[in-house]
């Protein structure tokens, strides 16, 4: 992926590696939205999620690709158990990996992604993250750990232009986007229905009378990426949980753009996702975390606020 940005050389080969998996599985998604053959398998590993036979394919070219880069290192794919890839026995690198979220509206050809995150067990936090939006021309959300140590943000376009991504902006809650993952039924959008004093504070007019403040939907990593970007102002997640493929490439992301995200008691949630031994990333995957993201620290703790008065 060429570009002027200071990347580091596996966040550039990790961005191409995403790219070349959006352009083999787009015309396939498509297709199979045309066609109305969805390839739905059974989901032995999460029952209540829906999964397809690109799911699985996906998974398998992520290890291909993965392994011409990255010569040893611990894949901790959402659709298989734990592996350790090459020769060491116990890598310092752990690459996590959702091949395709919300892939039931990826076969569809409505929206379809893509999260790797590569992260550094002794470092104790990531080292690169990429989402990888299949549809849509802003393609590419990375960040990534500069020769200096810091951290930065970017989006590319499918023509692999990149822009940076810094908030600088504080938006005050009833102005605000806030975004939840609420397609089921009963197990998200209910709760979200309930959350009565939030939906007041953001149904509340600014100061020339207009009503701004408004509820979108938004999917995993992505969402939290769409705040980085500045497209929206904030994701929560306080009914289920996310699980960590869900959670960390975009929390990485947002935590590089200069924004926040916050566990329901108000702190910080750290990078460190405890990967120490083989045992415990194995206890990662089975864990969720219920949070805020946001652009600015002071409208998490709006938002939480809100939430809390309910």
């Amino acid at each position: 992926m060429t570009s002027q940005s200071p990347l580091s050389g596996i966040a550039q080969n990790l961005a191409e590696l995403v790219a070349t998996v959006i352009s083999e599985i787009r015309p396939q998604l498509i297709e199979a939205a045309l066609s109305g053959d969805r390839s739905e398998s059974r989901n032995f590993r999460h029952a209540d999620n829906f999964l397809s036979e690109y799911d699985l394919w996906m998974h398998k070219r992520y290890q291909e690709l993965l392994t011409e880069i990255i010569p040893s290192y611990v894949y901790a794919s959402e659709e298989a158990d734990l592996q350790i890839i090459g020769d060491d026995p116990d890598p310092d690198l752990c690459v996590l990996v959702d091949p395709l979220d919300t892939s039931e509206l990826a076969v569809r050809a409505l929206y379809g992604y893509t999260h790797v995150l590569v992260y550094s067990r002794s470092l104790e936090r990531p080292i690169a993250a990429i989402v990888g939006d299949i549809f849509h021309h802003l393609q590419i959300y990375l960040a990534a750990r500069d020769d200096a140590g810091q951290e930065q943000a970017f989006v590319f376009t499918e023509e692999k232009t990149p822009h940076a991504l810094r908030l600088e902006r504080s938006t005050s809650l009833p102005e605000s986007l806030i975004t939840n993952y609420s397609m089921k039924p009963s197990e998200r959008f209910q709760p979200l229905a309930r959350q009565t004093r939030l939906i007041e504070e953001l149904s509340r007019p600014s100061q020339d009378g207009a009503s701004r403040g408004r509820i979108g939907v938004d999917f995993g990593s992505i969402g939290l990426c769409h705040v980085a970007a500045g497209f929206s102002d904030a994701m929560i997640e306080f009914a289920k949980g996310f699980a960590i493929w869900d959670l960390a490439p975009g929390h990485y992301i947002l935590n590089a753009a200069g924004g926040v995200v916050l566990d329901l008691q108000g702190r910080p949630i750290p990078l460190n996702y405890q990967f120490g031994t083989v045992a415990d990333i194995r206890k990662a995957m089975s864990q969720r975390r219920k949070f805020v993201a946001a652009s600015s620290l002071s409208l998490a703790q709006d938002i939480l606020t809100a939430m809390m008065k309910v």
